[in-house]
């Protein structure tokens, strides 16, 4: 059998070489390697794309997050509404901010955080609401900006697994008051090294945040407030063009490998994603649950397939949140969601053949329990 890896980033590479190789030798050729016409094109093709009015582009997904967030008025004292399973960037991003992420629990399907548990997070101080769109799948939106208009709390979506996903037939990018973005090279939109962005068809908010980014100026040497270092790269920028084109058909490519999985592992016994009817997938990753992960993925690694858990280490039992005094079982849920989820391989260059080697080496480890 041959090697399947987690994900091949050289055979996306190689699949545009040429337009890739012309577009970072146009940025060499401009002279211009800070911000530019390079960025300002990306911004403004990404903004398009994600249906709303605005892109920033920043250095990197945790700092969009940070800085969505600093441009949102949070500060010491106030309470961020996070998922209690998420990367731990999403936590970090309120932490910066001096802020207190409150963890609130999954729906039990679908893995994103659960709308029917945000009222009873919300305290005098909550000041954001930041559902993920998690694995590429969107997250509940309706439910999540009708409670913060209730409670005059602005949302923030971080969507750095969900670049071209849809809810109810919109982008993912505009739903709430701003988007965040990953551009890190394993996402379904990924440069060429770090990157990142908020979009947003707030003007004001925009404002704020491309204030931020640039050391708090807008006229060179002229400082307005305490901002920081955290531009998009005009390299970055120019893949990331290139690489925008070809996203929706990348997408569609995932789409496919998502359901030779669901058909070819409906009799394993394995949870499987589950798609509500109003979402649209990016397919970010396809994660298997079973409680017999760990022996499933030995199997796989066995067999030269690679794959990943997202996430073995629910934040609140990271070191990092160890001052937190949060209870390692507060949240029961996401535990159980960093024991049994297995990711595997799925990208728009996967050949079908390995993905049917996979359900192959996958269906013999049930038959064999």
């Amino acid at each position: 059998m041959k090697k399947v890896p987690f994900l091949d980033l050289h055979a996306a590479y190689a699949e545009i070489k040429r337009e890739i190789d012309e577009a970072v030798g146009r940025v060499f050729a401009s002279g211009w390697y800070i911000l530019g016409p390079e960025v300002e094109a990306f911004e403004a093709e990404f903004a398009g794309y994600c249906e709303a009015q605005h892109c920033i582009g920043m250095a990197n997904g945790l700092d969009a997050l940070h800085l969505a967030l600093r441009a949102m008025e949070v500060g010491p004292g106030d309470e961020v509404i996070v998922p209690s399973n998420t990367y731990i960037a999403t936590w970090l991003a309120v932490s910066q901010c001096s802020a207190t992420p409150v963890p609130v629990e999954p729906d039990d399907r679908t893995y994103n955080i659960d709308p029917s548990l945000i009222e009873a997070a919300i305290t005098p101080r909550t000041k954001v609401i930041l559902p993920v769109h998690l694995y590429g799948q969107p997250a509940d939106m309706d439910p999540i900006l009708a409670i913060a208009r209730r409670h005059g709390l602005r949302v923030l979506e971080d969507g750095a697994q969900a670049h071209g996903a849809r809810y109810k037939g919109r982008r993912i990018g505009a739903n709430g008051d701003a988007a965040a973005w990953s551009f890190y090279p394993g996402k379904n939109l990924g440069a060429v090294g770090d990157g990142g962005a908020i979009t947003t068809s707030d003007a004001e908010l925009a404002d704020r945040i491309r204030v931020l980014r640039n050391y708090g100026s807008r006229v060179k040497y002229v400082n307005e407030v305490q901002g920081y270092n955290s531009r998009l790269d005009p390299i970055q920028a120019a893949v990331l063009r290139v690489k925008l084109k070809h996203l929706d058909a990348w997408n569609v490519r995932r789409g496919a490998l998502a359901k030779q999985y669901l058909n070819g592992l409906a009799d394993t016994g394995l949870r499987l994603p589950h798609v509500p009817e109003w979402a649209d997938p990016a397919w970010h990753l396809f994660v298997v649950r079973s409680v017999q992960r760990d022996r499933l993925q030995q199997r796989l690694t066995d067999a030269g397939i690679g794959t990943l858990i997202h996430y073995p280490i629910p934040p609140h039992r990271q070191q990092a949140y160890a001052a937190a005094g949060i209870p390692t079982d507060a949240f029961p849920l996401a535990g159980r969601m960093a024991d049994e989820l297995l990711s595997l391989p799925i990208g728009p260059q996967l050949p079908t053949a390995a993905v049917a080697q996979v359900i192959e080496v996958m269906g013999r480890q049930f038959a064999a329990t």
